[in-house]
């Protein structure tokens, strides 16, 4: 079952095969009045792929900040490979492959300038797997990276934050306002990325069918709190879409632990429920009603649902008047 502190998750009942890349304790980030992270711990053992999803604003940013060492925990630790990442900056950084949504790269470079500049930074840059990303992506060598289309910044982007094999890699964004071939050769070379080689990834974005597709766990932050965080197949099986049926009409809902969205009326709701079915149906039945249908979610109906959003058709069984 998915653990649901609101204020402090760590992934439950598995203890990690294999050290933890990430350490994040009680790390809380204010601006000005705003609190962007409140109380947010979570950790990441090596080998995993964490999809982070949240709305616009909800600290997914400022989190990876963090694991960079450009923002500095105002309360709280954080460990990135066993090393403060402010502390360490440089010891932190070149074990860190970083891609965000928009890549600073310098325009009045050739893509193959870029790839040799980059290169000289890291002792573990493969030439041999910079040529062959480049080729796969079909970037020529000769292009000046200001002329690049936005998804050929993203395949280059993706190339140098590769190239070098960091253990741990950071994508932030990275297929956003992007079209679908080019997500497709991004999520292509993080599958290859994890398959071959068992690297760390935490993969921040809204598109939820590019997360469940990679992701091995998922973390959903809303409002600087970590609503949840466990393996997708435990946060969808802890979800459920359920139709419930009273022996009498009711004007409204029913009030049960765990619902996050009903629709209907008369003698059948149906709710996008959150936790124990047992405890949903003991629920039920002191209200006399009975669970009549089930169905599962997929990750953005589970999503929007804890944002506060209408999951869109929800099915709905004839009003039985």
């Amino acid at each position: 079952m998915v653990a649901m502190n609101d204020r402090a998750m760590e992934f439950d009942d598995e203890p990690p095969l294999a050290p933890n890349v990430v350490e994040i304790e009680h790390l809380s980030r204010r601006f000005g009045k705003k609190l962007a992270l409140d109380d947010v711990s979570l950790t990441v053992p090596a080998g995993t792929v964490l999809g982070l999803v949240g709305e616009n604003g909800a600290g997914k940013t400022t989190l990876i900040k963090h694991l960079l060492g450009l923002l500095k925990a105002q309360s709280g630790r954080v460990s990135v490979l066993g090393l403060d990442p402010v502390a360490k900056p440089m010891q932190v950084l070149s074990q860190i492959g970083y891609l965000s949504e928009e890549p600073d790269l310098p325009g009045w470079m050739r893509v193959h300038e870029l790839i040799r500049y980059v290169s000289a930074f890291y002792a573990g840059w493969d030439s041999a797997y910079a040529e062959e990303l480049r080729r796969e992506f079909a970037l020529d060598p000769m292009a000046k990276v200001k002329l690049l289309s936005k998804g050929q910044r993203a395949r280059v982007g993706l190339l140098v934050a590769l190239a070098y094999r960091p253990p741990l890699l950071l994508l932030d964004e990275p297929s956003s306002g992007l079209d679908p071939i080019v997500r497709r050769d991004i999520l292509g070379a993080i599958v290859r990325t994890i398959a071959d080689e068992g690297r760390t990834v935490i993969f921040s974005s809204h598109l939820l069918t590019e997360v469940e597709r990679v992701s091995d766990r998922v973390a959903m932050i809303r409002s600087g709190r970590i609503e949840f965080c466990d393996s997708i197949e435990r946060v969808k099986e802890s979800h459920a879409r359920l139709t419930l049926r009273f022996d009498e009409s009711r004007t409204g809902p029913p009030q049960l632990d765990g619902a996050l969205a009903w629709e209907g009326s008369g003698r059948e709701w149906t709710a996008i429920y959150a936790g124990s079915k047992a405890d949903l149906l003991a629920q039920a039945q002191s209200l006399g009603g009975e669970i009549v249908d089930e169905h599962a979610l997929s990750l953005d109906e589970i999503f929007l649902a804890r944002t506060g959003h209408r999951p869109p058709a929800l099915a709905l069984s004839e009003v039985d008047e």
